[in-house]
């Protein structure tokens, strides 16, 4: 069994040769070889399917929440983030058609190419296998997110939330101390939050709001085990 194959099986879809190219084929790759076709359209297509299949399952699965909550449990479990989570652990990374320039700077494993390509797939399987394969697609690998702990809260502002912790507790004086590494054009940080002149959390991410997000979130838990994620 091709890669290839072996790939459609774990995402439970059949798709020809051609389109399943097409679904993998960065923009990059395209520039460096002659501007054939890129997977955007695809993207575009599953970007929009997705989020209807993802409405239409919250809608009927939490009847008594409002607008507001369906919306923020909408934007987890369709962010880059989730998306990308899915793709790392299906490694759709492995078979991106990538330009010289985004390969050498780790594009295989970028979240925001690693999305967009999840979002292609979903594009194709649709247009191959048509809705109820895509609503399947979506149910099989989107919505259980939802009990995902890597996502629970996903849409919290963490740092406002430690900084009325921090504040309300008098624990002390709280500061993020955020160091970057790498080149410019793949750029990645790490943020520690300290409280007084002790570290707790760390975070890392390709911009410095991430990391400190992440930063508070974990210092978050290390102050409330075993409580619940605060609502928004």
């Amino acid at each position: 069994m091709s890669s290839k194959e072996e790939l459609m099986k774990r995402l439970g879809i059949e798709i020809d040769s051609e389109t399943f190219r097409l679904a993998f084929t960065h923009r990059s790759y395209s520039y460096e070889n002659g501007g054939i076709p890129t997977n955007e359209r695809l993207e575009f297509l599953g970007d929009s399917i997705l989020g209807f299949c993802v409405a239409e399952y919250l809608y009927a699965k939490f009847p008594d929440l409002p607008e507001g909550d369906l919306a923020k449990r909408r934007a987890a479990i369709v962010s880059t983030r989730a998306l990308a989570m899915i793709a790392r652990d299906l490694e759709v990374g492995k078979h991106l058609l990538l330009g010289r320039g985004e390969a050498q700077s780790n594009g295989a494993d970028k979240s925001s190419i690693l999305a967009d390509t999840m979002e292609s797939i979903l594009g194709a399987t649709y247009l191959v296998q048509g809705m109820d394969a895509a609503r399947a697609f979506v149910l099989r690998f989107v919505t259980p997110l939802l009990e995902d702990p890597r996502l629970l809260g996903a849409t919290t502002d963490w740092k406002t939330v430690i900084q009325e912790v921090v504040a309300s507790r008098k624990l002390g004086e709280l500061r993020y101390q955020v160091t970057g590494s790498g080149p410019d054009h793949a750029r990645t940080y790490l943020a520690v939050l300290h409280i007084d002149d002790k570290g707790y959390g760390e975070g890392h991410g390709p911009s410095k709001k991430e990391a400190e997000q992440e930063a508070a979130h974990q210092t978050w838990l290390q102050l409330n085990p075993g409580e619940q994620i605060p609502k928004n």
